[in-house]
Formats: C-alpha cells, structure tokens, sequence
C-alpha cells in the first residue's frame, strides 16, 4: 500500500526532486551549445576556473542553507533556490507576508504562506519580465532617461530600508551591532559593492545570530 506523505515529506520530496531537475538543465543548455556549434570549452582552463570560484560557492551555498531555512520555511527555501533573485526579492517577499500574517516560518502556517508569497512573487515577476521584453525596444529611451537613473539606482536600498525600519524597530539593540558591521564593511572596504549583497546577507545574518545570542546571555534582549 502507498504510504500518504505528511505535507513536510511531500515539501523535502518534491523540493529534492526540483532541485536536480533544474541543476540539470542548467547543466544542459550550456552542452547543448556547444554541440550545436561545436565550441567545447578547453578542460585546462575550466577546470583553472571551476577551482578557482568553485570553493566561494561551495562555502555561500552552505551558509545560505542555514541562513535562509529559519527565515522562509523549507518549502520556501527549496522554491527560492530554484527561481533564484532569493536577498533581493524572494526573501522581503516572504518576511512582509509572514509579517502581515503574523506567524513564524518554524509553524505551518508561516511554511505555507512562505511557500504561497514566494510562488506569487516568482509568477508576477515572470509576467514582468515577459512584458519588459516585449517593450524593451520602445521603452528604452525612458529607462535610459538621465531623470530617471537616480531613482533605479534606489530601488533597492528603498526596498530593504522599508524592511530594516519594521524589523530594527522590534528591537532596536539587536539591530545596532549588524548595522554598525555592514556599514564598516561597505565604507571601509572597496571590493565590496552592489554585486556582493547576495553573499554578504548570510554573513550579517550569522553575525547577528551570534550577536543575538551573546546579548541574550548577559540579559540585554
């Protein structure tokens, strides 16, 4: 007889299974093109730069397992890996609807409303993109519009101030410590700029785990 899974088995099933899917037809396009055109890469300079930035991934996509489960439930975290955009989307998406609702991402509730939140999210910006391409053309001297620059160079840093007055309001000690390391981060080293975000989210959020902890300890939270 089949055995009925729990809707957390169905989650971990299904998100395994999703997961290969999509790392193979990653996989897949790129071996596509170059049987098409016959344009094999050389294996001595790919294997140079797979052992060159595979360990930077290998070290943010472990990290980021810990880092986002808490925060967006296993469904949420499974779908978010597959459709990808997770710190600059996925994750304000599913944080202000668990918000709303006010449930955690440890209950039911919060695992489902994650799920939902990061679903509609990657629908809608499917739709988005699908028209964006198809008004690329005749829309493009607007977007290209001096007047217009200032304000897409804001969109994120309004997107994630929002988020940070709600949250650094709840607790307003916890907040100082990881504001105070970011901001050290960002002035103080160059390197680190817009293209780092997605790697620098898990490392503030561990450093405020360990903050959070260490307050709680001596009583302060």
């Amino acid at each position: 007889m089949k055995k009925n899974l729990s809707y957390m088995e169905s989650v971990h099933r299904d998100g395994r299974l999703w997961g290969i899917v999509v790392g193979l037809a990653l996989l897949c396009f790129p071996l596509a093109l170059s049987l098409i055109f016959g344009a094999a890469p050389n294996t001595d300079i790919l294997l140079k730069g797979v052992i060159a930035t595979a360990p930077m991934y290998w070290a943010v996509g472990i990290v980021e397992i810990f880092t986002y489960v808490p925060m967006l439930g296993a469904g949420g975290t499974y779908l978010s890996f597959v459709t990808g955009n997770i710190s600059n989307l996925k994750l304000p998406c599913a944080i202000d609807a668990m918000e709303r609702a006010n449930v955690k991402a440890s209950s039911e509730e919060g695992e489902v409303i994650s799920t939902i939140s990061i679903a509609v999210s990657s629908i809608v910006t499917t739709l988005i993109i699908i028209i964006g391409v198809i008004c690329i053309v005749p829309l493009t001297p607007i977007l290209e519009s001096p007047v217009l620059k200032p304000a897409f160079d804001m969109i994120l840093p309004a997107l994630f101030g929002g988020l940070a007055v709600v949250f650094i309001s709840k607790n307003v000690k916890l907040s100082i410590a990881p504001i105070a390391l970011m901001l050290a981060l960002f002035i103080f080293v160059p390197a680190l700029n817009a293209g780092t975000v997605g790697i620098m989210v898990p490392v503030g959020v561990l450093f405020t785990v360990g903050v959070a902890r260490i307050l709680y300890k001596k009583g302060i939270i």
